[in-house]
């Protein structure tokens, strides 16, 4: 069944229906990785998003099953039973996937949950287009089309993506060990909460927009998430009350979490151009000069030209130069805009 890919700028793509036979608009961004499509899909960071992959061949080793772990978390995705993107946009998408774990193709899974597809569109020369020109406006839209009038676009930036993403009740796991973590789920991914557990700690999952005692937790988790971070107000009004407290707590943040911790600080974001999203990014570590690969998924960026007193950088990307991580001078307070734990990519920086 045929299907066309519209941008705002009237821009028009044809291509093959797959997954869901159904209409879904977003803001398209493109994702370099060769692998890892299960995991994009369900990280709530894409919420809202078209994502084009930009690997000519997607989904040759199918889906896997929907296994959970012993706490209830599944295995092999980074949301339970949830796919966050809008669309999908592939060159070429396989049918018959080759894998061991293999339960049902792209196409079936992507169907299952509703979220149309399109395959068979020039993602080289979409990515080449968004890169020169900026993140554009998008809609996957049934049938041939030939002109965009009439076509309706919705900037998802302006709605509070990290409230629809975000649980709405604490939740606890490892309630027997330590040290306790509370972690602010703005759009916490599956693994982030292994990673914790994996170490001995109790995660204490809260809301977005949930009130900080720092005495009943011994370090503060701040997730990533989907979204302008400018629409967080309330988190990060939050985490300023934390950080003037006379009682000091580690506080880490991932991706959007750094951006939150950031603007708590007195930092200014922005939105980038076409934003990092990859599994190969290279970011220098300012301290030792040491080149780490990263992965990343972001379409803001903390200005770091001129950091509050006490804060300095920790991590820049090499290849656009833009802040990857700040860290207090003396606080246990720190942050970067990559992700150490992201499956499947480097784990370069997971410890």
């Amino acid at each position: 069944m045929p299907a066309s890919l519209v941008l705002e700028d009237g821009t028009i793509f044809h291509g093959d229906t797959f997954g869901a036979a159904t209409n879904s608009d977003g803001e398209v961004v493109f994702q370099t990785g060769m692998v890892g499509y299960p995991e994009s899909m369900t990280d709530p960071s894409y919420h809202g998003q078209i994502l084009v992959l930009t690997y000519p061949l997607i989904g040759n080793y199918g889906i896997p099953d929907e296994d959970l772990d012993e706490r209830g978390m599944m295995l092999h995705f980074e949301s339970n039973n949830k796919i966050w993107t809008s669309g999908l946009v592939v060159g070429e998408i396989c049918e018959e996937p080759s894998h061991w774990r293999s339960k049902l193709t792209l196409s079936e899974w992507m169907k299952k949950h509703r979220v149309p597809g399109i395959s068979g569109v020039d993602t080289r020369a979409l990515t080449k287009k968004i890169r020169e020109n900026g993140t554009v406006l998008g809609k996957i839209v049934q049938g041939i089309l030939s002109s965009p009038s009439g076509i309706t676009f919705s900037n998802q930036n302006l709605r509070n993506l990290v409230a629809e993403v975000s649980l709405s009740k604490p939740t606890t796991y490892n309630p027997s060990g330590s040290p306790r973590i509370c972690a602010i789920d703005c759009g916490l991914k599956l693994n982030q909460v292994r990673c914790f557990i994996k170490r001995g700690a109790r995660v204490d999952v809260v809301p977005w927009n949930a009130k900080l005692n720092p005495t009943d937790f011994d370090g503060l988790f701040l997730s990533n998430g989907p979204g302008d971070p400018v629409m967080c107000k309330i988190t990060v009004d939050n985490i300023r009350q934390l950080l003037q407290e006379p009682v000091v707590k580690p506080i880490f943040g991932i991706c959007l979490g750094h951006q939150l911790l950031s603007t708590a600080a007195g930092c200014r974001t922005f939105k980038m151009k076409y934003g990092n999203r990859g599994h190969n990014l290279p970011c220098i570590h300012k301290g030792t000069k040491r080149c780490f690969m990263t992965s990343q998924n972001h379409g803001f960026a903390v200005d770091a030209e001129k950091l509050p007193t006490g804060w300095e950088e920790l991590f820049t990307n090499i290849n656009d130069h833009t802040n990857e991580g700040i860290v207090h001078g003396e606080k246990p307070y720190f942050s970067v805009q990559f992700h150490p734990e992201h499956t499947a990519g480097p784990e370069d920086l997971e410890v």
